[in-house]
């Protein structure tokens, strides 16, 4: 069965800020690669999107409802609903988690 990957608005524009900021620090090049291997891990979720391990900080919660995987240093943070994986964060892995994931959530 095959799960169809839909992205919230949040999760398109982390997508844009990460493209704009490799570009501008390194090469748009390199930002399109990224970019590129975020994309194909979410072709793997339309495969496999119960592999994710539940992010830690939501874990601590007792919140069960969400899932993770990684491109590193990239997290995605996704919920699987019927067949359907809808992906609520893509971001460095190394900001403030607990922060985003509050914000994001409380929108989703």
């Amino acid at each position: 069965m095959s799960f169809e990957v839909l992205l919230t608005e949040g999760a398109a524009r982390d997508l844009e800020d990460i493209f704009d900021g490799i570009a501008r620090r390194d090469d748009p090049g390199n930002a399109a690669y990224v970019l590129d291997r975020i994309e194909a891990t979410f072709t793997g979720l339309s495969e496999f999107p119960e592999r994710g391990a539940y992010p830690g900080e939501l874990l601590e919660l007792g919140i069960r409802d969400y899932r993770e995987v990684f491109f590193k240093p990239f997290r995605i943070i996704y919920r699987v609903s019927g067949a359907q994986v809808f992906v609520l964060l893509a971001a460095d892995g190394r900001r403030d988690m607990r922060a985003l994931l509050q914000g994001r959530l409380l929108e989703f």
